[in-house]
């Protein structure tokens, strides 16, 4: 039922798309600035999570939607207006410059030994209850920062292909790969990530060092993190399962579900109210231009 839900979605997602390519390509100026808000969201939570940064993430979800602004007149519909799009966000983000957050680790054992000079005080049943916003905010910290281990095309097959769920076939397309080879990176991908997680983090593993609420009581009382409320208020109350399409090939990945559970849980960012895109790049004589 799921999968038919989320199949219906996609169509209808498409639909709208294709009808506002029409339309804009028959003189409708709205039409374009529709479209744009139609795959704003997407572009940029991906980036969010790519460079594990909001500000960075709206630089580079920006220069993305300029890119298919600027290239729509060349989109010739064989392939889906999502798929197209997926294209770009990959090519802009493998060849756009290094984020800080990318240089901060340079390995998983990196990361490791951060968090484990991180006390671990314990916790009262108590303070576990009341301070669950405080763990929920260390806990998505902690799994962004695994993120930023991975190399740039890895981060990429891991988001996309596992976190966001793209369809295996389309996986393959956007990253020009046989669907054997896109298979077998991301297995690789995959692999790496949960072996570190099945050392590493206490949500796969009880006995595992790393506790997210006991890490998040001392990140506080050192000063070293701020509940960040912005992740729990109504403009990023969803989350990632949102965004989730149907994936072709789930049965042959069920055994790592527990492990990508975890991060589309991640909260996303719904509610855009600055029309940064709109106003300034859709509106832009000199862009327009290249529309014909």
């Amino acid at each position: 039922m799921q999968n038919m839900k989320t199949s219906t979605q996609q169509h209808k997602l498409e639909e709208q798309s294709q009808s506002l390519i029409s339309n804009y390509l028959a003189g409708d100026k709205r039409a374009l600035e529709e479209l744009i808000q139609l795959h704003q969201p997407f572009i940029y939570n991906v980036a969010w999570k790519y460079t594990n940064d909001q500000n960075e993430a709206q630089d580079l979800a920006q220069e993305v939607l300029i890119k298919i602004i600027t290239k729509l007149s060349t989109y010739n519909r064989k392939s889906a207006f999502r798929t197209w799009v997926y294209r770009i966000v990959v090519n802009q983000f493998l060849q756009t410059k290094r984020r800080p957050m990318e240089d901060r680790w340079a390995s998983f054992e990196d990361f490791a030994n951060e968090l484990n000079t991180i006390p671990s005080p314990d916790l009262s049943p108590e303070e576990e209850m009341e301070k669950e916003l405080r763990t929920k905010t260390a806990r998505y910290r902690c799994m962004s920062g695994m993120l930023m281990c991975l190399t740039r095309e890895q981060r990429l097959l891991y988001i996309l292909g596992d976190v966001f769920g793209i369809d295996h076939k389309i996986g393959a397309e956007i990253f020009n790969l046989s669907k054997d080879n896109y298979r077998k990176k991301l297995s690789r991908t995959r692999k790496e990530f949960h072996a570190f997680m099945n050392q590493q983090c206490g949500l796969v593993k009880l006995k595992n060092p790393c506790r997210c609420s006991k890490k998040a009581k001392a990140m506080e009382a050192a000063g070293k993190m701020a509940t960040n409320a912005k992740l729990f208020d109504p403009k990023y109350s969803a989350t990632i399962a949102k965004y989730v399409e149907e994936v072709a090939d789930e049965a042959a990945d069920i055994v790592d579900k527990k492990y990508i559970d975890f991060f589309q849980k991640h909260p996303t960012k719904e509610d855009f109210t600055k029309d940064i895109i709109i106003k300034e790049i859709v509106k832009d004589k000199e862009l327009h231009k290249f529309f014909k």
